[in-house]
This record gives structure tokens, C-alpha cells and sequence, in this order.
């Protein structure tokens, strides 16, 4: 079973997109952060989506490129936000040119994912459109939450994963739902389209916290241990201030107070940490569960199973990915 027909066709026409060319510094780096690559699962859910209901699923490429374009978008800001350095192995935007360029750059960017998304018949622009905006809202909710859970010491579990269905898993279920409706979908099928994207898209993030600490650095193709290192408050780390007591909280507050440590020390003190109060267990649970809901919506939706294999395969391949 293979994907090679849909990533072609979308490779392809992102080829042919163009953004604009003078001035050059307002476009060079939307040609750059594009050519990065990236797994480019939203696009391909979009047109495997659209597939189940048509044959013609080459009218949903450029519509779900869209969707790419304002994924890379919000990772063009997200990067100076975060004062990121590199992205993908290369260095992000604002460190290759500067802060403002960035940004018009990802304001330029926002504008082409909506002339993307506009490639649909008549009448069903309305509806792509109310879709997008609410999602592309919730992604900014989202990441506004993530920014608040840094000067936060109270944040839960639940609050966590609110803000990773909002900054990440919403978006997976449009790109679904967008599918379904170019295809012809009707309501209640496009609402399980977009339950199965959320509930995968929060697998999705959980697994990527756990192969931050737990993955094999060689496949993961960045640094394992980056969030213990950043304290970022992920599933695992707020699980286990949950579980913590006596000394082991006090040590596992030390690591996240130290203002001078050794990095390689920290990673390994932090991770044998959660291995004593079962963190990653826990969190392996949790992520099942959400790819389990993902995979009840996606049998729930009503078209035959036999069309329904490239998207169990996809979702088969997200899930085992070591990377």
C-alpha cells in the first residue's frame, strides 16, 4: 500500500504556487521555509479524505496546500516567539533574515493559504472558509495558551491537552473535514471526519512529547531531551509534578529550578525520574486512547471499508513513527 501518487501530486503542485517576487526579501523566505520539506501529513489527510467520497480527489491538491501553507505560516511566527534557531535542521527565518521580515513574510503567507483555499466550487466556499477560520482561530488560541503555561506553576493535564487540540490537533481535523467536503460529504460525516483528526492530532503531540525524552536520537532527527532542557510543560512533566512527593519532588524541582547544570546530567536525572513514578507508561495510555477514539471515528464514518485502508495505513504509520 503506498502514499507515493498523493505526496507526488502535492510536491508537484506546491511547485507551481506562486507567492510573489519583488521585493525579494518579502518572498525569498516563504520559497525557503516551503522547500524544507516536512512530513506534509495535513495536506495528504485533506486529499486521502476527499478520496473516500471521489474519485476525482485531484481537485482537493491545491485546497490542501493551502492548509500546508497556513501550517508553515503559523510556524514562521511561532519560531520568533519562541526565539527559535533552527527549524527542520536549518536555521528559521527570522535567525536567516530578521524578526520583521518574518513576519510580513508570514502575513504574505496567510494571505496565499486563503487563495489557496478559495480553489473550490462556489458553492462550497462559504463553508471551506467558516471551517478554516475557526480552526485557524483555535490554532492562535492554542498557542496563546502555551505562551500563558510559561509563567504558570499550576497548569494541569487537562488544561495541557486543551491547548494541544487547540495549537495542534484542530488543525488535523480540518485538513479531514476540508476533505470531506470537496468530496461532497454530508454534515454529520465532515463532523466525523473532524473528531477523527482531533482525537489523532492529540496522539499525534503526545507521541512527539514522549519521543522527545524517550526517543531514539539517531531517528528522532533532533535533540531528545530538548523539553526537559527548556522545562517546557509537557504531558510527562506535569504528570509526574503530579505524582511526585518527598524527595523525589524536591529533586525533580531542583532540575527544573537550576539555573546552571549540565545538560546531559539534567536529561538523564529528569528521565530516571519519570521512569520512578511511571510517566511514560501513563502517557503511553493516554496517547492510545486518543488514536483508539481516532480510529472508532474513522470506522464510524459511512463508506466502505475497502476505501477506508489508505487512511488506517496512514494513521498505522503516524502512530509507529519513530520520528
Amino acid at each position: 500500500m503506498s502514499l507515493t501518487k498523493y505526496t507526488a501530486a502535492l510536491e508537484e503542485a506546491l511547485l507551481t504556487v506562486t507567492y510573489g517576487s519583488t521585493p525579494p526579501e518579502l518572498y525569498e523566505p516563504i520559497h525557503y521555509i516551503m522547500s524544507l520539506g516536512g512530513k506534509r501529513m495535513r495536506p495528504l489527510l485533506t486529499v486521502l479524505s476527499a478520496e473516500l467520497f471521489t474519485d476525482d480527489w485531484q481537485k482537493a491538491v491545491f485546497p490542501a496546500l493551502g492548509v500546508e501553507v497556513f501550517h508553515n505560516f503559523t510556524l514562521m511566527h511561532d519560531d520568533i516567539m519562541d526565539r527559535a534557531p533552527l527549524r527542520r535542521g536549518h536555521h528559521t527565518v527570522h535567525e536567516k533574515w530578521n524578526d520583521n521580515v518574518a513576519i510580513l513574510s508570514g502575513d504574505v503567507m496567510l494571505v496565499s493559504a486563503y487563495e489557496l483555499l478559495s480553489e473550490v466550487e462556489d458553492g462550497k466556499l462559504k463553508r471551506v472558509l467558516k471551517r478554516f477560520n475557526r480552526a485557524a482561530a483555535e490554532v492562535c488560541e492554542g498557542q496563546q495558551f502555551d505562551m500563558n503555561f510559561e509563567k504558570r506553576q499550576d497548569v494541569t493535564k487537562e488544561e495541557y491537552l486543551e491547548m494541544i487540540r487547540l495549537k495542534t490537533a484542530v488543525l488535523l481535523g480540518f485538513a479531514l473535514e476540508l476533505g470531506g467536503i470537496l468530496g461532497g460529504a454530508d454534515e454529520h460525516t465532515c463532523a466525523l471526519l473532524k473528531k477523527t483528526g482531533d482525537a489523532i492530532g492529540l496522539g499525534f503531540q503526545l507521541k512527539d512529547d514522549l519521543l522527545d525524552v524517550y526517543g531514539d536520537p539517531d531517528k528522532f532527527g533532533k535533540l531528545v531531551g530538548g523539553d526537559i532542557l527548556a522545562n517546557k510543560k509537557t504531558f510527562l512533566l506535569l504528570d509526574a509534578l503530579e505524582k511526585a512527593d518527598g524527595t523525589i519532588r524536591q529533586e525533580l524541582q531542583y532540575w527544573i529550578t537550576a539555573k546552571e547544570f549540565n545538560a546531559i546530567e539534567k536529561v538523564q536525572a529528569v528521565t530516571a525520574l519519570y521512569d520512578l513514578l511511571g510517566v511514560r507508561s501513563t502517557s503511553e495510555q493516554v496517547m492510545n486512547a486518543y488514536f483508539d477514539e481516532g480510529l472508532g471515528y474513522l470506522s464510524q464514518l459511512p463508506v466502505a471499508e475497502e476505501k477506508k485502508q489508505l487512511l488506517r495505513f496512514y494513521f498505522s504509520d503516524l502512530i509507529a513513527r519513530e520520528r
